[in-house]
């Protein structure tokens, strides 16, 4: 099993950064795919980022390619979301979660954190 905790939201403007981190409970972290995922009020929990258990392939939605990076520091077991150019539409609580596999679907994660906010103001 492994716990996940996010931290690094908050409040900032358009066009702004973030970086989130999501730290792991457990001496397995470095086995599990990570993903990063939002969701905004009235709306279901969509896909962000994910990162293989080594680091070495990442994916990102449409949405976010070019202005968000996600990496692992498997030795501080420790997941990142860099966020820049953030936009208002960005705005949601941000989950981090761990599975087997980098994928974009929800059902293939069966740990997650509890969320942290992220509001861009325009």
């Amino acid at each position: 099993q492994v716990q996940l905790g996010e931290s690094g939201g908050g409040l900032v403007q358009a066009g702004g950064s973030l970086r989130l981190s999501c730290a792991a409970s457990g001496r397995t972290f470095s086995s599990y795919a990570m993903g990063w995922f939002h969701q905004a009020p009235g709306k279901e929990r969509e896909f962000v980022a994910a990162i293989s258990a080594s680091g070495g392939s990442t994916y990102y939605a449409d949405s976010v390619k070019g202005r968000f990076t996600i990496s692992r520091d498997n030795a501080k077991n420790t997941l990142y979301l860099e966020m820049n150019n953030l936009k208002p539409e960005d705005t949601a609580v941000y989950y981090c979660a761990a599975g087997r596999f980098a994928t974009r679907t929800t059902q293939a994660y069966g740990y997650w954190g509890q969320g942290t906010q992220v509001t861009v103001s325009s």
